[in-house]
């Protein structure tokens, strides 16, 4: 049948997990990409949902709970060099529970919190393409929860006939 990413394209997941601004990150042990970081994420199993594959890879690798879901992008990479082509589902959440830890130490030896300014030399090639997707996505998020704010106060504002 043969292995998917090795022999046909794989088709994968990845979930930029956001707390406070910054995002989770996994060192590799295993190619593609090995000794780079990389959002946690993995193989879509036969029959499996994408965003179903998102969670339980999430939580196989670090121990967290995701809740909601953003999607964010797709991306499509080749590795001519491990001979691998993967083409990835990329999602965005602040919405997930739990304190992250390495879960498989078989495929990580690394794991952090990085600002966006301040992220690690050897990123993977998927972060590095979702990046401006990504500021785009939480520069959106932060303006809507600003919008939001903004509403409340003034309905606050209104009905408790508070002049400004």
């Amino acid at each position: 049948m043969g292995s998917p990413g090795v022999d046909f394209p794989g088709v994968g997941v990845g979930v930029f997990l956001v707390r406070e601004g910054r995002i989770l990150l996994c060192r590799r042990l295993k190619a593609p990409e090995a000794g780079f970081w990389n959002i946690p994420g993995g193989k879509i199993d036969f029959m499996e949902k994408a965003e179903d594959a998102a969670r339980r890879e999430t939580s196989e690798e670090t121990g967290l709970t995701v809740g909601a879901l953003r999607p964010l992008c797709v991306d499509e990479q080749l590795f001519p060099n491990e001979k691998q082509h993967w083409i990835s589902l990329l999602y965005v959440t602040e919405d997930f529970s739990g304190e992250a830890r390495i879960m498989e130490p078989e495929k990580h030896d690394g794991m952090a919190w990085f600002a966006l300014d301040a992220l690690p030399d050897r990123l993977s090639e998927f972060v590095k393409s979702a990046l401006v997707p990504l500021q785009a996505a939480l520069d959106a998020a932060s303006n809507a929860s600003l919008t939001q704010r903004a509403m409340t106060s003034g309905s606050s504002q209104a009905s408790s006939g508070i002049d400004q």
